[in-house]
């Protein structure tokens, strides 16, 4: 048989459409201009916000700061104590300090288990108002 030739239409190139693409960024900017227009119609909520009482300053900050550090020293206000004399130092505290306060620091590199020993303590005391400090700084400041 001779080869018989089938003539296979060409394929035509695909054309993006400007002008459909022109038309649907306008609508679209168009839209969020109204919007944004519209914003400053819209009505608020009024809101009361608390106002701060204004408390006469304390004349004297009894707040005890404890810091452990990196090999498991304590210090008591920048003080270097023994850790067996903590719990004596707390309970004296606590008896002398009408309202007492203690921040429990330490430095960058202290353990984990001095710290929860340290708080341990002050919880054993009955110590109620006890904070943690987040941020490091640096050994016996």
């Amino acid at each position: 048989m001779e080869g018989v030739k089938i003539k296979v239409p060409s394929r035509k190139k695909a054309r993006i459409e400007i002008i459909p693409l022109i038309d649907v960024i306008f609508f679209l900017l168009a839209t969020f201009v109204l919007f944004t227009l519209s914003l400053n119609r819209i009505q608020s909520v009024p809101v009361d916000l608390p106002v701060a009482s204004q408390k006469p300053p304390d004349t004297k900050d009894e707040s005890v700061t404890i810091q452990v550090s990196e090999v498991g020293t304590i210090f008591w206000n920048r003080e270097l104590i023994d850790p067996g004399e903590l719990p004596s130092r707390i309970a004296y505290y606590k008896s002398q300090t009408q309202d007492p306060r203690i921040l429990i620091a330490g430095d960058e590199k202290a353990r984990f288990g001095t710290t929860v020993s340290v708080l341990d303590e002050v919880r054993k005391a009955g110590i109620t108002k006890f904070s943690v400090e987040t941020r490091t700084r640096p050994t016996g400041k």
